[in-house]
């Protein structure tokens, strides 16, 4: 049987493990005269917290100078996959002049901030929305640093976010009084670097994923199949494998132990199969159909995704950050995650994050449930592959 999925299971415990304190916007360039005199042109260009008129994919803009015979871009129409993997190449190309990046799936276009307009036009020959910004790369950089320095609190995250072009700081609900004070003072002292926002509900690894599996007392979830020299193992979360060594199926049969954890430096683990059963590479979707995993990609912001686990089974919602910091409490403070939308509750752990046959994470953890909502923070599938020398199959 395939070791992609399971439903609730009402006789096995779920140990879920509580941490307290745990636009290219465009103007027209025109002419003007005035008394015979010629008044040079201007570029009026949008920066701000978010892009006021997105145009469709197609579009073409001139640069500036333009005149009839300047050259004029196209903004290409793109997957996610394929702006994820633009992002990367003008990153490279760009330096210290990008400022992030994200995917407008509206008009299936990249959207790439830069702090001048040399980079902007790099990014309009390559095909992607240009977006002057603010703050560049370095700066925000600066900002998750100080917050490392001055506000390590249990119950908090951050990420940039390139959509408003700042760090994006939660709190949890248990961050209250002479905490709260101190993270919201740190917050604003960094301006407009930065932005405080609150949850209602408690950061914690979601202990109990797309199959589930079991052991020691407790419940996780299946993250993806895959091969390490030849031999068939499985990925899950790191703050399973910390706590339990043995893992059997849904029916209680031992199918493997594990090969290696990394929790709270990472979120993954990797778990030999000893039993002779069935491993496609594949996420349980539990509606009797399965999805196809072909190969490991990274996360774009802006991307659609969904979530499999074993306790909330499939949830859908979109990536809002990337190298996310998560401090679950007990010095469990976890870097490199992904954070998105998408719901999900104890036992989803370990969990499928995907997109399409992409796999992208491993659940972690986050806040509320799949009846409130709330954030959840996925560890990045790449990332466990090279650790392990293993690869989707």
């Amino acid at each position: 049987m395939c070791v992609t999925g399971q439903s609730r299971n009402s006789g096995s415990r779920n140990l879920r493990v509580r941490y307290t304190p745990h636009g290219l916007t465009r103007s027209p360039h025109r002419r003007l005269t005035l008394n015979h005199r010629r008044i040079s042109k201007k570029r009026v260009t949008m920066t701000g917290g978010a892009v006021v008129a997105l145009v469709v994919a197609g579009v073409t803009f001139q640069t500036a100078n333009a005149s009839e015979s300047t050259p004029q871009f196209t903004v290409k129409s793109l997957t996610a996959t394929a702006a994820g993997t633009l992002a990367s190449t003008l990153d490279d190309s760009l330096g210290a002049d990008a400022a992030g990046a994200y995917y407008d799936a509206g008009s299936k276009a990249l959207v790439v901030n830069v702090v001048n307009e040399q980079a902007a036009e790099t990014v309009r020959q390559a095909g992607g929305k240009a977006r002057l910004v603010q703050n560049s790369l370095a700066e925000l950089k600066s900002a998750r640093q100080t917050l490392t320095d001055r506000a390590t609190i249990p119950g908090t995250s951050w990420a940039v976010d390139p959509v408003t072009n700042k760090v994006i700081v939660t709190a949890d609900r248990t961050v209250t009084g002479a905490s709260w004070d101190t993270l919201s003072g740190v917050v604003k002292a960094l301006g407009d670097k930065a932005e405080l926002k609150k949850t209602a509900g408690e950061f914690k690894p979601f202990v109990s994923g797309g199959d589930a599996i079991t052991g020691g007392g407790g419940r996780c979830s299946l993250g993806f199949n895959v091969v390490k020299d030849g031999a068939p193992y499985f990925l899950t979360a790191g703050h399973c494998t910390e706590s339990i060594q043995t893992w059997s199926d849904a029916q209680g049969t031992e199918i493997g132990t594990n090969e290696g954890s990394s929790f709270p430096d990472n979120d993954y683990g990797l778990v030999k199969y000893t039993a002779d059963v069935a491993h496609p590479s594949e996420v349980n979707l539990y509606d009797g159909s399965t999805q196809a995993i072909t190969r490991a990609g990274d996360a774009t912001v802006g991307q659609q995704v969904t979530r499999s686990g074993s306790t909330t089974q499939v949830h859908d919602g979109e990536v809002t950050g990337l190298d996310a910091t998560v401090n679950y409490g007990n010095g469990d403070i976890v870097n490199g995650l992904i954070q998105t939308s998408v719901c999900a509750e104890p036992g989803d752990s370990g969990g499928s994050l995907f997109s399409g046959d992409t796999a992208l994470g491993l659940t972690s953890g986050g806040s509320g449930d799949c009846s409130s909502g709330g954030e959840t923070f996925f560890q990045p599938v790449p990332e466990a592959l090279a650790a392990y020398g293993a690869q989707i199959g």
